[in-house]
């Protein structure tokens, strides 16, 4: 009796076959995203076409002249340029940074059993509420080297408090710490909003088998909050790089130019009047928050998939 031979489709590397790669077909009409793609392209890709063209003019408000890449040329000659854009670099990393490692510690903290769990979050999360001008305000106030609250809590114990805002030592990383403070508690939600999704089957699991709480932190919640770890990352790193309005209420780049980012640096060319140049150096800042940001998600989501 004849037998016959069924041909399996070929595998690739990765175990699965050419036809299981094939994308599902959306179960909606292509019509149905109209209405999404118009609102982004009236509010996104329409103005970032007119801050393109308008960074290759000299314009004001009632009239425009094209004067091609001279924009450009100027604001890479711009002084303070690599130095605003080190500051930038480093505000971004140590606010991104220290908003993950504290974001998770709170939100382990705030996961657990312990008393008025649900107030303690409220008030992590408050900050988040309030007007960045307004702690901006506030926390140059409590700054302040001679009157401050801050440095006058430290001499009591026979600490000299350094000059805050004025120190070009202190000075940018000062605003980075209120940075943090201000920001910790949305990275807090998102960590409560990825621990609490982890299944209890796992920790209940790790309990059987005599696991404590640093073996459940490093083998369960570490590896399974990784989609909000790479949320925060993304979103803290995309603050840190445009970060101005905090910066501009506490030091307006100062002393000197010793907290200049390149977002104040813009703001400057602006109150100056230069409309052009400071056009053509958002579309800088554009391309660098750009070329930081997109590679970098690109390599963590990618991470997680082979996960």
């Amino acid at each position: 009796m004849a037998t016959s031979t069924v041909t399996r489709p070929a595998r690739t590397r990765s175990g699965a076959s050419p036809a299981g790669r094939v994308r599902a077909k959306s179960p909606y009409p292509t019509w149905f995203y109209v209405p999404a793609a118009v609102i982004y392209g009236v509010l996104f890709i329409v103005p970032t076409l007119i801050a393109f063209y308008f960074s290759l003019t000299r314009w004001s408000i009632f009239d425009s002249k094209f004067i091609g890449f001279d924009n450009y040329v100027t604001f890479f000659q711009e002084p303070g340029l690599v130095n605003s854009l080190w500051h930038t670099l480093v505000y971004a990393v140590v606010t991104s940074g220290l908003k993950v490692v504290l974001g998770l510690g709170l939100a382990m903290l705030l996961t657990s059993q312990i008393l008025a769990r649900g107030y303690l979050r409220s008030v992590v999360f408050f900050p988040v509420l309030v007007s960045t001008i307004g702690v901006g305000l506030t926390f140059t106030v409590l700054m302040n080297p001679e009157r401050g609250l801050i440095n006058q809590s430290l001499a009591v114990i026979g600490i000299q408090g350094p000059g805050w805002l004025t120190d070009p030592s202190y000075a940018l990383l000062s605003v980075a710490l209120v940075d943090v403070w201000k920001g910790v508690g949305l990275a807090t939600l998102i960590y409560i909003a990825g621990i609490v999704s982890i299944p209890q089957e796992y920790f209940e699991a790790a309990r059987v088998d005599g696991a404590g709480a640093w073996e459940n932190f490093r083998h369960i919640v570490l590896p399974l909050a990784r989609p909000a770890t790479v949320t925060v990352i993304t979103l803290s790193l995309i603050g840190g790089l445009r970060s101005f309005d905090l910066i501009w209420a506490m030091t307006r780049g100062g002393p000197g130019f010793t907290s200049d980012v390149i977002a104040s640096v813009i703001y400057k060319q602006y109150q100056a009047g230069f409309y052009g140049l400071s056009t053509a150096g958002n579309v800088v800042l554009f391309l660098v928050v750009t070329a930081i940001v997109l590679p970098l998600s690109r390599f963590l989501n990618r991470k997680e998939v082979e996960l």
